[in-house]
């Protein structure tokens, strides 16, 4: 089961001195291709993260979370603007910046036909570890995981969940001060997922290891973090607290489904006409509304859809969600800012 813990902060007496672990100032990334417009990854992303503390990056796939990614770890540069990772300039000190962090990519860093053991010891020595301490630290990762059992099985014979730990595990061999997960738990099964969830809670508030997330599961980004940026394509929208963010949106979020007989804008309009309804949107054939008791005027929107000659297919109150931030700020729904290409 996966547990939310409190991230590990600074005294505020000490907020001043203590250095971000990360620090983003307008990153830009174009892309210039012969006899094709130029592609604009990154349109002046700024953020900076708290040492000790899990920082989510959340947005669609195409938002432009794994270039961020990509600059911060010295795997592209950028068209402009500067980046500090682990107290070192990305673009000055790229060593310096890679011996101080983990990186976790979408994709399988291991070698499959090795055994998870290898693996690990591999990573360790080209770390710069040696002797007993590579296998030392090995042998503590594999515990740590639940990968003792199958530490001298070879990798693709791991179930996704099992290959996706040891992914973590291998970004963790030499100790790094901040760790990169790019949607770590992208592919895995619900339960492999809580799993991972829970460790990455783990590392952060019992080891004080700063971790950057990547994401576009809206639950991940809420349950996770402590501090959210959330980006859309390429360009950073809102940051701040999930809870934070949340509360911003005044009220519940009133949602129709309109039934396929009806017309959308007659449905649009009978709700933009009742008293104490705001922020009114269309989502292919749902509407949305904030009210500021959601319960209490079901019963009136109903109605008002009824006098228009609207039907209703099902009808839902809930909490401001981040789906709702986004939504909000973007004029869109995270599910249909998803058909965008990743970048």
């Amino acid at each position: 089961m996966a547990v939310r813990h409190d991230q590990r902060r600074a005294p505020e007496h000490a907020a001043d001195t203590i250095a971000p672990a990360i620090q983003a100032r307008e990153l830009v990334k174009t892309y210039n291709a012969r006899g094709a417009d130029p592609v604009h990854a990154l349109g002046g992303i700024s953020f900076s993260v708290e040492q000790g503390t899990v920082f989510g990056l959340l947005g669609p796939n195409g938002a432009g979370k794994s270039t961020t990614v990509k600059i911060l770890t010295t795997l592209t540069t950028p068209t402009s603007g500067t980046a500090t990772v682990a107290g070192h300039d990305v673009l000055r000190h790229p060593d310096r910046v890679r011996r101080g962090i983990g990186v976790v990519t979408q994709g399988h860093s291991t070698a499959p036909e090795a055994t998870g053991r290898e693996n690990l010891l591999l990573a360790g020595r080209i770390h710069g570890l040696r002797g007993q301490d590579v296998h030392r630290r090995a042998d503590e990762l594999l515990g740590t995981f639940g990968l003792t059992d199958a530490a001298n099985r070879i990798v693709k014979t791991y179930s996704g969940g099992m290959q996706r730990k040891l992914d973590v595990a291998l970004g963790l061999m030499h100790r790094p001060a901040v760790l990169f997960l790019d949607e770590p738990t992208t592919g895995l099964d619900p339960q492999a997922r809580a799993e991972m969830w829970a460790e990455i809670s783990r590392l952060s508030a019992e080891e004080g290891l700063t971790i950057l997330l990547t994401t576009h599961y809206l639950e991940e980004a809420d349950r996770l973090a402590s501090q959210l940026a959330i980006v859309d394509s390429g360009r950073l929208i809102t940051t701040g607290t999930p809870e934070q963010l949340k509360s911003e949106l005044r009220g519940d979020a009133v949602v129709a489904e309109i039934a396929p007989e009806s017309e959308i804008s007659s449905a649009l309009q009978a709700i933009e006409r009742l008293d104490g309804t705001r922020e009114s949107t269309v989502d292919g054939r749902t509407v949305r509304a904030r009210v500021d008791h959601g319960a209490s005027a079901v019963p009136r929107v109903l109605a008002a859809l009824e006098s228009a000659g609207v039907g209703v297919a099902s009808i839902t109150v809930a909490r401001p969600s981040l789906d709702d931030v986004y939504l909000r700020h973007t004029g869109r729904t995270f599910a249909s800012a998803e058909d965008g290409g990743a970048r």
